[in-house]
């Protein structure tokens, strides 16, 4: 099981961006998906997560900019982040819960300047 993540990069403050994470090898379906990001000196932290039957959850600090949906018949997990702050810049991980293990991405960069 392999989970590649993409759509990262350098934008303006108030930007836009959207990441795509998707699931591959022989799997059927995914548990919880979520994203995850880690600034330099940080720990890694929950950006947002949604179940298997699309229930959500935000951290405090992107809620209502960030909207985080999945696809189940691609096995893929979006973020589309709005608005964006410099304090969002981060590697932003994708995690996936697949048949009760947990997979990581590889990460990807986003960067926001002011």
């Amino acid at each position: 099981v392999q989970l590649q993540a993409s759509g990262g990069g350098l934008v303006q403050a108030g930007g836009s961006l959207g990441l795509s994470c998707v699931a591959s090898g022989n799997i059927f379906s995914t548990n919880g998906m979520g994203w995850y990001r880690q600034a330099p000196g940080n720990q890694r932290e929950l950006v947002a997560g949604i179940g298997s039957g699309g229930v959500t959850n935000y951290a405090d600090s992107v809620k209502g900019r960030f909207t985080i949906s999945r696809d189940n018949t691609k096995k893929s997990v979006f973020l589309q982040m709005n608005s964006l702050k410099p304090e969002d810049t981060a590697v932003y991980y994708c995690k996936a819960v697949i048949y009760g293990n947990v997979y990581w991405g590889q990460g990807t960069l986003v960067t926001v300047s002011s």
